[in-house]
């Protein structure tokens, strides 16, 4: 088993990677909080395969548990799903002392998150991801949301988890496409931080190849995440290098109204896209827009879309990341390497192009 401390100060906390790790977290839960109760807010389709596991491995720890599922997918972050689960934490008679643990992709993960910041003003919270985007990225960091109509996690709070629990195994029951979803983070994360990732990337083949190599893959992105995390916890400076793809892939999201596109694959051609202009522009070494399709095209993600450029800037101008009238933009220069680039909103159509 792999550990990586995220040191915050008082706020710090572990994260542990291992294959088989679910069937002990009642015990480790156990030892990081005096909770009596747990409750664990999931989705419709992974309770379906978890549910009961979860139940019982938390029971077998002495706790009385609660499973609270909300309807898979985007359209579910909203604040009348998060009203919902807070009624059903008070209806569990939680108090401050108990906990709330988020077994699930991003979604319940940011809605769980930001419901234990929220009841009674915060309790303890446990994360446990269940696909690859959650476990490289979503779960780590402290990030809890809920989107708004006028856009994607719009509210929401700076709240770390007391720990974090990933297990590879979890993965296998993930259908192909959302798998290839979360691997688009990793390649981001090689995009800003690691060439070496890329690099295993572009070496990979085969399925075989990409099963053999996901804990390295794991661990490599969560060292990047937890990185930029330390580095700016509440996201005011280098940590905006995690939102490599997101300006433009978040605006694609919302466009087709969370439901076309994963965020994943939002992101891939979010970093298509802008790669390719800022690569035109002087910015980016030249050639790697290529090398950014062929790994991504490699994970049967999308590089390009059909949506006029004007829509996406549209879009893109509800982004939380807009200051005023900039927005910054993540910027790769090389493999490894990127930089934040401030743009005047009045210019963004020099940098969202379409193809």
């Amino acid at each position: 088993m792999k550990t990586v401390k995220v040191d915050l100060g008082s706020d710090s906390y572990r994260i542990e990677i291992g294959r088989g790790l679910l069937s002990s977290v009642g015990e480790k839960l156990r030892q990081l909080t005096k909770a009596e109760k747990i409750a664990v807010v999931t989705d419709d389709h992974v309770r379906r395969i978890y549910g009961e596991r979860i139940r019982e491995i938390l029971k077998g720890a002495g706790f009385d548990v609660k499973v609270i599922a909300i309807p898979a997918g985007e359209a579910s972050k909203n604040l009348r799903v998060f009203g919902d689960v807070l009624e059903a934490l008070a209806g569990f008679d939680m108090s401050r002392s108990d906990a709330l643990v988020t077994l699930s992709g991003g979604v319940p993960g940011d809605l769980g998150g930001f419901a234990a910041a929220s009841y009674m003003r915060g309790i303890d919270f446990f994360q446990i991801p269940t696909t690859i985007l959650a476990q490289i990225d979503s779960s780590v960091g402290g990030k809890v949301a809920v989107d708004l109509r006028s856009g994607k996690n719009l509210a929401g709070a700076f709240y770390q988890p007391k720990g974090v629990f990933i297990d590879p195994d979890l993965l296998s029951t993930l259908p192909t496409r959302y798998a290839h979803d979360g691997l688009a983070e990793a390649v981001k994360y090689g995009c800003i931080g690691d060439r070496e990732l890329f690099e295993l990337f572009e070496s990979i083949e085969t399925k075989e190849d990409l099963e053999k190599n996901i804990e390295e893959i794991i661990l490599r992105s969560v060292l990047q995440k937890t990185k930029f995390v330390e580095e700016d916890q509440y996201d005011n400076g280098s940590r905006q290098m995690l939102n490599f793809g997101h300006t433009i892939g978040h605006a694609i999201e919302r466009y087709f109204h969370y439901s076309t596109y994963t965020h994943g694959e939002g992101v891939a051609i979010g970093m298509s896209l802008l790669s390719a202009q800022s690569e035109k522009l002087g910015y980016t070494e030249s050639g790697c827009t290529d090398r950014l399709r062929a790994v991504l095209k490699k994970l049967s993600l999308p590089t390009a879309i059909g949506v006029p450029a004007e829509e996406l800037i549209l879009h893109a101008l509800h982004d939380k990341k807009r200051r005023g009238k900039e927005i910054t933009l993540v910027v790769m220069k090389e493999i490894g390497r990127a930089e934040l680039v401030k743009v005047p909103t009045e210019a963004l159509a020099d940098w969202i192009v379409t193809e």
